[in-house]
């Protein structure tokens, strides 16, 4: 058995770690996707369980092997992505793959596995809602809270692009509706 492809999207603020959190505690079956980064480890994380680590010289080098499903470069030098071996792997042993990637990596991801993978949107039920949550947060200077807003508002543009959108405005709701969803698409057959 082969197992099926979950890739959430969402603004910063939206809720979309709480709702995944809450979604792999439910016995669907579900195991994050391990990201490739660029970076350097942090604390106690290991190569292979956290992110694969890669110098930045490794990761062009198999960005120019097209290895990756996807891949963003935050700032120069620092890269975070997804190997398409690392899905694949996880896919053979019949885990169902949860990503966590932008709205373009979303895309991406999509169009190479089609019906395999379902893309989630998690939306703030309005701007001004997002904007009260991130300054709630008290962990962002009033520059970054707008950065993120600007940021928010491109997001939001793609929500119709995806599969399911949920609109978290009351978090037991958009669990109950993500839960309703990731059950439909792992329980129906393959066409």
């Amino acid at each position: 058995m082969t197992g099926k492809l979950i890739l959430f999207s969402a603004p910063s603020g939206s809720g979309k770690s709480t709702i995944i959190n809450y979604l792999m505690q439910q016995g669907l079956g579900l195991h994050f996707s391990i990201s490739a980064t660029s970076r350097p480890p942090r604390g106690l994380e290991r190569n292979g369980v956290e992110y694969f680590f890669l110098s930045p010289e490794e990761f062009r080098e198999r960005i120019a092997r097209n290895e990756f499903l996807e891949y963003v470069e935050v700032y120069e030098g620092r890269f975070y992505g997804t190997l398409k071996s690392q899905v694949d792997a996880q896919l053979s042993r019949g885990e169902h793959v949860v990503a966590d990637v932008d709205v373009v990596g979303a895309g991406r991801i999509k169009a190479v596995y089609g019906d395999r993978a379902l893309t989630v949107f998690v939306q703030p039920p309005s701007v001004d809602e997002l904007r009260r949550r991130l300054e709630g947060r008290g962990t962002d200077s009033p520059e970054v809270i707008n950065d993120r807003i600007a940021r928010a508002e491109y997001e939001l543009t793609f929500a119709p692009q995806f599969d399911v959108v949920i609109v978290n405005d009351r978090l037991e709701q958009a669990q109950a509706d993500a839960l309703a969803a990731i059950r439909r698409f792992l329980h129906a057959e393959a066409e």
